[in-house]
């Protein structure tokens, strides 16, 4: 048993179902695009909050899809995620903004190459273009920099292990769903609130993967949040993200200097 907050859940009856594809984007979403220190553009979604108050900041939360919605269609990137995210249930729990930039076709997020193993050490074009985004957005809008949230899904989940343990100090919480990062880096999480959401049937991603990442920065002395789905193949992102009173609240909790401990956190969730 993992010395972490292991909790084992169920399907949330009420999961908002992912958009369909070929679906025309919700209104609130806005198609952008940014580019790479290489001249490369690349597209992103952005959602503002339903309201933005004169003089208020607002969390950042940034997504980072899966291999399947890699390409030049940015549409795709709504299919998973922003069901949840502008529900209006959400949307009037959790104002913030949401930047999801595209991954081009063949490209990856995290520097840990799936297929092989082997990590390349380097921060992919990819995740760099989306780190310049990112400095750049908080410039350009009012956000609170003391509520930076990273999550992303399967692809993303291991974007999300890999720009943490490069930053682990830049991020106030992270939430990395079915993905796998590099153990010898595990480490550098110890300090950083953690939610990590797998299925325990998942084909594509072992549980393995989340399994030893949790384990690992355990050792280090890092009390992450470890959610396994019994039954549940490659799509744990829909109830994880889908249970109005799971990650994405956990999430909205946390804030540099507020007196949220990870560790009271973990104790005191329950699925």
């Amino acid at each position: 048993m993992l010395a972490a907050a292991l909790l084992m859940s169920v399907l949330p009856a009420n999961a908002p179902s992912a958009l369909q594809a070929g679906a025309d984007l919700p209104e609130a979403i806005e198609v952008r695009s940014h580019q790479g220190a290489d001249g490369t553009e690349y597209k992103h979604l952005l959602v503002r909050p339903k309201e933005v108050k004169e003089g208020e900041k607002y969390p950042l939360v940034v997504f980072l899809h899966g291999a399947g919605e890699r390409g030049s269609d940015p549409a795709v990137l709504a299919k998973h995620f922003f069901p949840a995210m502008l529900s209006e249930e959400y949307r009037e729990r959790f104002p913030c903004f949401i930047l999801a930039p595209q991954c081009p076709s063949e490209e990856r997020w995290g520097s840990l190459d799936w297929r092989t193993g082997e990590d390349s050490g380097e921060m992919t074009d990819p995740l760099a273009a989306v780190r310049e985004l990112v400095h750049d957005s908080l410039e350009e809008f009012p956000i609170d920099r003391d509520r930076l949230y990273l999550t992303g899904l399967s692809m993303g989940g291991y974007g999300t292990w890999d720009w943490t343990t490069r930053e682990p100090d830049f991020w106030t919480a992270a939430a990395p769903i079915c993905g796998a990062g590099n153990t010898e880096k595990a480490a550098q999480l110890k300090d950083l609130p953690l939610w990590v959401a797998h299925g325990d049937e998942d084909n594509a991603v072992p549980v393995e993967r989340s399994r030893e990442m949790v384990a690992a920065v355990v050792a280090a002395g890092g009390s992450p949040i470890y959610v396994e789905y019994p039954g549940v193949g490659h799509d744990s992102w829909t109830p994880a993200y889908g249970t109005p009173d799971g990650l994405v609240a956990w999430l909205f909790r946390q804030s540099r200097g507020s007196g949220n401990s990870k560790t009271q956190e973990s104790k005191n969730q329950t699925p």
